[in-house]
């Protein structure tokens, strides 16, 4: 049970932390991920909020937060890569729908992001699906319900 929970505080962190990186640095080193390139349709590769500051940040939080709790530094730098990068696959599809940067597509904003970390937390970890799919489901909900109350409280620039 435990080790759900710390796997839900990695997914928090890993999106989180490039929130908290933006409101503490401002524009310092806020490059875009894809650089402001457009793919073949004409449309940014990801958009301007994927940004270089957001995957080192979001990367090193769950790396220390699974250091520090016993998990293994390698363990948490890899699943808080992917889950930015499953965050970048949603913008992606988003992109590619004709969806703007930070438009809301309820469970595409979500589900990759947590599905992408736990599928290595299951294999690294020797984890069942149920407790996979529990935390999945868990940061899918508590996303989509908390962040109008974190809209409000000027801490997301979205309320989704």
């Amino acid at each position: 049970m435990l080790i759900s929970l710390e796997l839900f505080v990695m997914l928090v962190l890993a999106n989180g932390a490039p929130v908290v990186a933006a409101l503490v640095l401002g524009r310092h080193w806020s490059a875009a991920v894809d650089g402001g390139r457009l793919w073949r349709d004409g449309r940014p590769i990801f958009g301007k909020s994927k940004t270089w500051r957001g995957v080192v940040s979001g990367t090193l939080a769950c790396g220390l937060f699974a250091w520090l709790t016993g998990i293994g530094l390698l363990f948490g730098l890899l699943f808080g890569l992917l889950g930015l990068a499953g965050d970048m696959l949603s913008s992606f599809i988003k992109r590619r729908a004709g969806l703007v940067s930070s438009a809301r597509a309820t469970g595409l904003d979500q589900v990759p992001e947590a599905l992408l970390p736990m599928l290595l937390a299951w294999y690294w970890l020797d984890l069942n699906w149920l407790l996979v799919t529990a935390v999945v489901v868990l940061f899918t909900l508590s996303n989509i319900l908390l962040s109008p109350l974190l809209y409000r409280l000027g801490i997301r620039h979205q309320p989704h």
